[in-house]
């Protein structure tokens, strides 16, 4: 969850930069766990504390930028600081095209390293908080009844209980019920937040 200590990613494949990064993160409080490859990254198991990833271009496998590229498709939460040589301008412009959360290059400066990986973090944790609110709706939605679905999608669009009963085909009464149970599922304390809520599943327009 995103209370949980947040974790830093080091993949680099110079045992110098790697240690260097690591000594840092830890110093700041936060966990750390370093890699040589992307693809001893790719083998670690996901988790739901907030975390970003600080990668080195120099990278060979399987590149810099695709890695860059996937770990921003598959995972969102995960922001990716890339750390170019102070040289590789038009690489580092490359990354930031394929999603890079931020681009830093060498020689680093503790404080500014420090200050992105809090930027990253904060990211992450709001990613990770947004997933798990998405998460409960879509929960909360797939428990309502065909018919609640029904009454769900005609109060939300703005219609009255007995223009929702008229199209339905079912008394005000009913509708009204239904709504009831509707709001408990959903969770939501008014017609605004079940609104609101509608439009963040795409149920309306």
């Amino acid at each position: 969850m995103s209370h949980l200590t947040p974790i830093v990613l080091v993949v680099d494949d110079h045992v110098p930069m790697r240690e260097s990064l690591a000594s840092l993160t830890r110093a700041a409080g936060w966990q750390v766990e370093t890699f040589v490859s992307a693809q001893d990254l790719f083998t670690r198991p996901c988790t739901d504390a907030p975390s970003c990833l600080l990668l080195a271009l120099a990278l060979p496998d399987p590149g810099p930028l695709d890695l860059v590229r996937r770990v921003v498709a598959d995972r969102t939460d995960m922001p990716v600081i890339v750390i170019a040589g102070h040289a590789d301008v038009a690489l580092a412009v490359e990354a930031m095209k394929a999603g890079a959360f931020d681009v830093l290059t060498t020689p680093l400066g503790d404080e500014a390293l420090v200050s992105a990986i809090q930027r990253a973090i904060e990211r992450s944790r709001a990613a990770l908080a947004y997933e798990a609110r998405m998460r409960a709706l879509r929960d909360g939605y797939a428990s309502l009844s065909r018919r609640e679905r029904e009454v769900m999608a005609g109060v939300v669009s703005g219609r009255l209980n007995k223009q929702v009963g008229g199209q339905l085909g079912i008394s005000e009464i009913t509708v009204k019920a239904h709504r009831g149970r509707v709001m408990r599922k959903m969770q939501a304390d008014s017609l605004a937040a079940l609104v609101t809520m509608a439009a963040w599943l795409r149920l309306v327009s």
